[in-house]
């Protein structure tokens, strides 16, 4: 995981999810691809994503239900995850909050 990025363009305007428990902003790099770095607090939430996806997860733990499973894995703070596209899965973040980088794959 890297642990800065360069040459990129944020966004300001925030994503907000769930009546503001999970927040990110969108960095664009040159290439035109995408990324989201957010923070969830504590809770059970449910995604949806069109594009295949790479979850890192930076701090924090939580559990994770993938498109097409019925066990739930726990993914910690260092660990990563990928999502297929068009397709919705479960977390349940744990007690400390789950700081995140969301990369959009195509």
């Amino acid at each position: 995981m890297s642990e800065t990025f360069e040459n990129v363009t944020i966004v300001k305007k925030a994503n907000v999810y769930f009546d503001g428990q999970v927040i990110s902003r969108s960095v664009i790099f040159a290439d035109g691809t995408k990324k989201t770095l957010g923070f969830m607090q504590p809770g059970d939430y449910e995604f949806g994503t069109e594009a295949p996806e790479l979850m890192e997860i930076l701090a924090g733990e939580m559990d994770v239900k993938l498109p097409g499973s019925e066990e739930w894995i726990t993914v910690k703070g260092g660990e990563s995850f990928n999502v297929i596209g068009n397709s919705k899965f479960a977390l349940k973040v744990k007690a400390e909050g789950a700081d995140y980088c969301c990369s959009y794959l195509s």
